[in-house]
């Protein structure tokens, strides 16, 4: 099987209101349950809003450098499913629950892992 992520940016849930908040985690957690269920949940959870600590190739750390300014991921989950296909049938069911759009990125393996 394959490994994929699914995730979103940082900010595409800001839409949903504080009422519409319990609806909505619970329908993500309710897809996550369905993964879990099926075998297919790897690993997962939403990331804090916080500006980012970069480490550089010399081990020296800056908080908010560049990356800051380019989209950050908000939330994610990988799941190990045998297509493409089925892949993007997880994401879809995620955005429905998320309501926010769903990125999927194909997981390279590592032969020496």
């Amino acid at each position: 099987m394959t490994k994929y992520l699914i995730s979103f940016d940082d900010g595409s849930m800001d839409h949903i209101t504080d009422d519409e908040l319990p609806a909505v985690s619970e329908a993500s957690h309710a897809v996550v349950r369905e993964a879990q269920a099926a075998g297919v949940w790897v690993f997962g959870g939403g990331l804090r809003r916080q500006r980012p600590t970069v480490v550089g190739t010399d081990g020296s750390t800056t908080d908010g450098a560049e990356p800051f300014s380019k989209a950050m991921v908000g939330g994610f989950c990988v799941v190990d499913v045998p297509t493409r296909a089925e892949a993007l049938q997880w994401a879809a069911r995620i955005a429905a629950g998320c309501r926010c759009a769903q990125e999927v990125r194909e997981i390279m393996d590592d032969p020496d892992a």
